[in-house]
């Protein structure tokens, strides 16, 4: 058994071929999707967060309103760029999402990719400490967040305050009991998987990951799963860790299926530099009819050693059409690879 879930990237664009032509239009459509696909039996509703585009950029508010209008599905990022977020600010706004949402918030959380404009975590009022880089500012926030989430006080009480306190040091609220064991780390490479585990992180891998042994991706990210489980078991941690991987499948089923992604079929990864430093491979896509694509799923070792896997989505092509996409992948392949 597996969980399935899609994500979105949230694009709009006001080009007369996309069915998403504001942003009013992506969050609408975000949570229409979010509904169609809790009916069809998906497990999962992700978005990409991206500041300075015309993506989907403050999560919370779009998350309680699908958790608002669903029940049953898993609701959540894929990811948020630690080096833009007050921690603590971030902590109330994550638990009064996951209390709208009856404790179905999976929050996953990174140091970022490559953004829109030059540095533009300083616009948010960040800025690394001396000796530290962006990366390090990420991954500090990203413990003062995890510490946070705990619930423990920490805040000195007014002696007269305004309201009535509880006993003891103040923590921030609302708290959510259990978000701490829901927080995700989109890891990139080995060492920040193996980071990850050693704080009771879940692991998000996605469709690009660093470069570090010239391996197809999927190779490269199933040895990323086993070291960052050995780091798991080796720290202690006393539940069991979850990984997600994502990737773009599109089973043929129709002709428009066929006019759209049937160039894809012959897709390879491929090498790139995400900056001046890092070398990284991008995974292929999977377009072929459904007994293909079982076949060709079946040999992805990164998707057999993963318990989630998150579909991308093209939500430009609206929600109907990516509800017909899900609904494929649930009916005709799933089933076949013994995830449902």
């Amino acid at each position: 058994m597996k969980k399935i879930g899609f994500l979105s990237f949230g694009h709009w664009s006001p080009n007369p071929q996309s069915r998403t032509r504001s942003a009013a239009d992506f969050l609408h459509q975000s949570i229409d999707l979010a509904i169609a696909a809790e009916e069809l039996g998906a497990d999962g509703a992700y978005f990409r967060v991206h500041h300075f585009a015309r993506q989907a950029a403050s999560p919370f508010p779009l998350l309680a309103a699908i958790g608002a209008r669903t029940s049953k599905i898993e609701i959540g990022t894929g990811v948020i760029d630690m080096r833009y977020e007050n921690p603590l600010y971030m902590a109330e706004d994550a638990g009064a999402a996951d209390l709208i949402s009856d404790g179905r918030l999976q929050l996953g959380i990174s140091r970022g990719s490559p953004e829109q404009v030059i540095e533009g975590w300083r616009y948010f009022g960040f800025a690394p400490n001396e000796g530290e880089t962006d990366a390090d500012m990420a991954r500090r926030h990203t413990e003062v967040f995890l510490e946070v989430l705990k619930g423990k006080g920490f805040a000195q009480p007014n002696p007269r305050p305004m309201f009535a306190n509880p006993p003891g040091l103040l923590r921030v609220e609302p708290h959510s009991p259990g978000l701490r064991d829901r927080i995700w780390w989109g890891s990139s490479s080995n060492a920040t998987g193996i980071w990850a585990a050693k704080l009771g992180m879940n692991l998000q891998s996605s469709t690009l990951k660093d470069d570090e042994t010239g391996e197809p991706l999927h190779v490269q990210q199933r040895k990323q799963i086993e070291a960052y489980r050995d780091a798991w078991a080796e720290a202690g941690h006393t539940r069991e860790p979850r990984v997600s991987v994502s990737r773009s499948i599109f089973a043929l089923t129709t002709d428009l299926d066929r006019a759209y992604f049937g160039a894809d079929g012959d897709s390879r990864d491929q090498i790139g530099m995400i900056d001046e430093r890092t070398r990284a491979i991008f995974g292929r896509s999977y377009a072929a009819e459904p007994d293909v694509l079982v076949k060709q799923l079946a040999e992805d070792e990164a998707i057999q050693a993963a318990d989630t896997l998150l579909l991308t989505v093209p939500n430009q092509l609206g929600v109907d059409y990516n509800a017909h996409l899900l609904e494929d992948i649930l009916t005709h392949v799933a089933p076949e690879l013994g995830w449902r």
